[in-house]
């Protein structure tokens, strides 16, 4: 979701992010599209250049037009950083002109809401406002707009604009959207305490035997329609050669105005040499791609794991199968030039053989900060045949360097960013600033509490070695038993992951425990299905809404963890059985341990430790979503009371942590807990809660110090609530 905010009396200035709109009518074959790349296809269908050119000439030619009746838009279908041109579908005729072969069209249905807003040109403007994507769809339907469209035009103008990070970081999607942004720009990363992981994921690609084999097929497909096009339209094939021997890079736009996903690279690694010659040629392209298919077949039969750097991987290739890196370089923008030129429309049928041409542009681009891994099955299910090509970036600084060169600020910020001096690390740059903040509350409303043992005195902790030993898992459920009949209202709990929370609650069902919470709190659990999730949810607040109570079984890392806020009475306490430790098998986290070692010195323990401690910071903290909450932060693991876990803690929870409640039993917490739960229920000045703010006189010393000097005096004269990084 994201929307704008402008604070000046002109013409808009400001849009939201580029999830999909999609305008349609019910009978549109895009309106039962479900995935983003279905919806961009049936967009495309509606607003591709050569489709329009088709409509227009038909007008030409027939009165009546391309389209009429009634347009009703509906909500989108797909959102997330798609990149691709999305309108929509203006009623009329139920054929949609598809690319292919050029071949006769008899019926061209065009988008009613891309038109009007290429109709209305620059004067396509947004009133002053701050406008959400609902918004958006409301404004579109009524000026009949396309808004996704409307909102990439207004973007230049914003005052504020707030999208999500793969709009900044990944290359396919920023070199389309955000590539007009000014360097006076400020740019905040808020909730960035896993940035990181949001670069590695934008630069990373992962090929399975499925793909691999659906990418044939649409070789197949591209060979037939060369040939139609070939028959039909020699010159078009013949133009793009020339074009190509000129060079993609200098030529600009190809033809068809309409977006497509950038180059996969950074902007400063794309390549601006013309296209190798044994390319140029849709035919000769084709084969080429045939060709590294064929090796990428070969490499997914091996028996066992392997893992190899780039260099190592395109030498094997130019022995094999006479590949260079050069050729490689040019994948995906060549895959681009063809699709267009074949005007092709229904890109999410040719889905697979974009994944594979940005595997090959990332191999043959980048010598370091990249693994390639082979696993012909998953280690935890050793006996079922899965095998994944793992193009994996171990370097999340890749992806920050084009932010931090191009805009003059940049803020990293998060309430869980810790132990912050780790970052710039990780990301590899100076920060000019940076500073920790506490937070300010009107009480003492957190109650963070350590518990190490049972009330049988039993260790507590999911160590591999204790993690299934039935009395830890007793003393866990006396635990949630203990806190069930102590707190009010909801209580969340989250395991280190699925396959644990499945084990124990199968060991909780047969100790009869389960039946014990139910006597107090229905029981909801997350699970990997997302409607499932969803549906839990929704029960678990109307258990609580009705004053039943209720539980919710989660897992650190899941979706539940990162995007779902317990506030008021659906968090009153949070239990974070376990450090959640990411898996220490897999591969990919073994070589990205390996890469940050050797590169920026960072210790394979201290990065896990950072690692999972900020997962479980970000877990507890699902609870204290306001100044106004308060609820119970529960660390049931004995290696939380050591100070290299609970250092990395946030200072935001650390202060709050007091020496005697710290290394507790079970029924020590309980009695705290009720102390706690007793004291928040005292009345309280309401009216004080927002009014710690940064004050005139620390902004001032900050202006007049700046740098560190600055923050830490801002910092002693008024805590403001996060902690921020700046480049």
């Amino acid at each position: 979701m994201g929307w704008v905010a402008s604070t000046s009396s002109q013409p808009l200035r400001g849009t939201p992010s580029c999830a999909n709109c999609i305008s349609r009518d019910q009978k549109s074959a895009t309106a039962k599209e479900g995935s983003r790349e279905s919806v961009d296809a049936g967009c495309r269908r509606l607003t591709a250049t050569w489709v329009r050119e088709r409509a227009a000439e038909r007008r030409g030619s027939r009165p009546g037009g391309a389209g009429g009746g009634d347009v009703e838009m509906e909500d989108a279908a797909a959102a997330g950083p798609s990149g691709s041109a999305a309108g929509g579908a203006a009623g009329g005729g139920d054929g949609a002109a598809r690319g292919g072969g050029g071949g006769d069209v008899a019926d061209i249905e065009l988008c009613e809401f891309y038109e009007g807003h290429e109709r209305a040109g620059v004067e396509a403007l947004l009133p002053p406002g701050v406008y959400t994507l609902a918004d958006l769809r409301a404004f579109g339907r009524k000026q009949r707009w396309c808004p996704y469209f409307l909102a990439r035009h207004m973007m230049a103008f914003a005052n504020v604009v707030v999208y999500s990070y793969q709009y900044m970081i990944d290359p396919k999607v920023s070199q389309m959207v955000s590539r007009e942004l000014e360097k006076e720009c400020v740019v905040v990363f808020d909730e960035a305490h896993n940035i990181d992981n949001v670069c590695i994921e934008a630069l990373s690609v992962n090929l399975r035997k499925q793909t691999l084999e659906a990418a044939g097929r649409n070789l197949g497909k591209l060979n037939a329609s060369i040939r139609r096009a070939r028959e039909a339209d020699a010159q078009r094939l013949q133009s793009e050669y020339n074009r190509l021997v000129q060079g993609l890079v200098a030529q600009g736009a190809l033809r068809g105005g309409e977006d497509w996903l950038a180059n996969p690279a950074l902007p400063e690694d794309v390549v601006a040499e013309t296209v190798p010659g044994n390319i140029r040629r849709a035919e000769h392209f084709v084969g080429f791609l045939a060709r590294f298919l064929a090796f990428l077949r070969d490499k997914m039969s091996v028996p066992v794991v392997t893992s190899q750097t780039p260099e190592v991987f395109l030498t094997e290739l130019q022995e094999r199968v006479q590949v260079d890196a050069k050729t490689l370089k040019f994948c995906y923008d060549r895959l681009s030039s063809l699709l267009k030129t074949l005007e092709i429309t229904n890109t999410d049928e040719f889905t697979p053989i974009q994944l594979v041409a940005d595997f090959a542009t990332l191999v043959g681009t980048y010598a370091k900060g990249f693994a390639i891994i082979m696993e012909p099955y998953d280690e935890r299910l050793p006996q079922v045949p899965d095998p994944v090509l793992q193009l994996s970036c171990l370097d999340a600084s890749l992806a920050m360097r084009p932010v931090f060169s191009k805009f003059q600020t940049v803020v990293i910020t998060s309430g869980t960013l810790s132990p912050i001096d780790l970052y710039p690390r990780i990301l590899n740059f100076n920060p000019v600033a940076i500073q920790s903040f506490q937070m300010t509350l009107t009480r003492e409303c957190l109650c963070p509490v350590v518990v190490t043992r049972g009330a049988d005195q039993m260790p507590l902790s999911t160590k591999f070695e204790m993690r299934s030993d039935p009395g830890v898992m007793r003393n866990y459920g006396r635990l949630l038993v203990d806190l069930s009949a102590t707190v009010p209202d909801g209580i969340v709990a989250f395991f280190v992951s699925y396959r644990y929370m499945d084990q124990i609650i199968s060991k909780w069902h047969d100790m009869g425990i389960l039946q014990e919470i139910m006597q107090h709190k229905l029981i909801f659990i997350e699970t990997q299905d997302v409607v499932e999730t969803t549906l839990a949810l929704d029960n678990f607040r109307r258990a609580c809404d009705s004053g039943r109570g209720a539980v919710f079984l989660s897992v650190a890392r899941g979706k539940v963890a990162e995007g779902i806020d317990f506030d008021r009475h659906y968090g009153r306490a949070v239990v974070m059985f376990g450090v959640p430790y990411q898996y220490t098998l897999s591969r990919i986290l073994r070589a990205r341990l390996e890469y940050l070692r050797e590169t920026f010195q960072i210790k394979e323990a201290d990065y896990l430790a950072f690692d999972a401690v900020r997962q479980a910071a970000q877990c507890v903290g699902r609870v204290i979503r306001s100044k106004a909450d308060y609820g119970m932060m529960i660390f049931a693991d004995k290696r939380y009371q050591r100070h290299d876990k609970r250092d990395k803690l946030p200072q935001w929870i650390t202060r709050h942590l007091r020496e005697a409640h710290m290394n507790l039993s079970t029924d020590m917490m309980v009695h705290v807990a009720r102390e706690f739960l007793r004291s928040m229920a005292q009345p309280y000045d309401r009216g004080a809660v927002g009014k710690s703010l940064l004050s005139e006189a620390a902004l001032a010393a900050l202006e007049a110090a700046g740098g560190m000097e600055g923050a830490a005096a801002a910092a002693a004269a008024a805590p403001a609530a996060a902690p921020a990084l700046g480049p």
